[in-house]
């Protein structure tokens, strides 16, 4: 599945896609979790249907030992049957006005998964829309802050991360999301290209 819009951001690139996340072939995929790791909906009900139950049997492991994960943060699995090494079970907010603290948790999610991506080496990883779905945040809001974050983080380290690519399952959410991109482009002409 190709890109529509790509960033270069010196030797990393990030990269926009439509279409289903559990079919894209990266290192590491990120679901949008919820805090109790305990499959749902959405992108998570996917990714669980799609990787099997090793990914909730790991994340049962994981549960025992840490009760919950906060917004924000992110635990790993391995990724069953889907076309990865890891999951990268990242947990948004729940969107109540934009002024408790949900802007941090949503950009900490892209940043905590890039983070450990980082440690373990991955070139490629793929993000969904998080907290767009039934924790309702605004999808306007939600892709600025995926758009900067992730190419911040970029352009500010070196390391195994190449590839980050930021896939929305709607044609809707795509458009709002290169919308973004875009505007982030433009604003950076020496280190963009697309």
């Amino acid at each position: 599945m190709a890109s529509d819009f790509v960033i270069q951001l010196g030797l990393h690139q990030l990269q926009l896609l439509k279409g289903d996340i559990t079919k894209i072939a990266v290192d590491a995929i990120v679901n949008a979790a919820n805090a109790a790791l305990a499959g749902g909906g959405g992108v998570d009900g996917a990714i669980h249907r799609a990787g099997g139950p090793e990914i909730m049997r790991e994340l049962d492991q994981i549960r025992a030992q840490i009760g919950r994960c906060e917004p924000g943060k992110a635990v790993v699995t391995g990724a069953g049957k889907l076309p990865a090494k890891y999951v990268f079970h990242a947990v948004g907010p729940i969107y109540r006005d934009g002024k408790h603290g949900e802007p941090e948790q949503l950009a900490s999610c892209y940043r905590t998964c890039l983070e450990l991506a980082a440690e373990r080496g991955v070139r490629t990883i793929s993000f969904p829309s998080i907290s767009t779905g039934a924790y309702g945040y605004p999808l306007e809001e939600a892709a600025e802050i995926a758009v900067r974050t992730v190419a911040s983080w970029l352009h500010d380290h070196t390391g195994p991360v190449h590839v980050v690519k930021l896939v929305q399952f709607s044609d809707h959410d795509h458009a709002v999301y290169r919308e973004h991109a875009q505007r982030l482009h433009g604003a950076m002409p020496h280190t963009a290209h697309g």
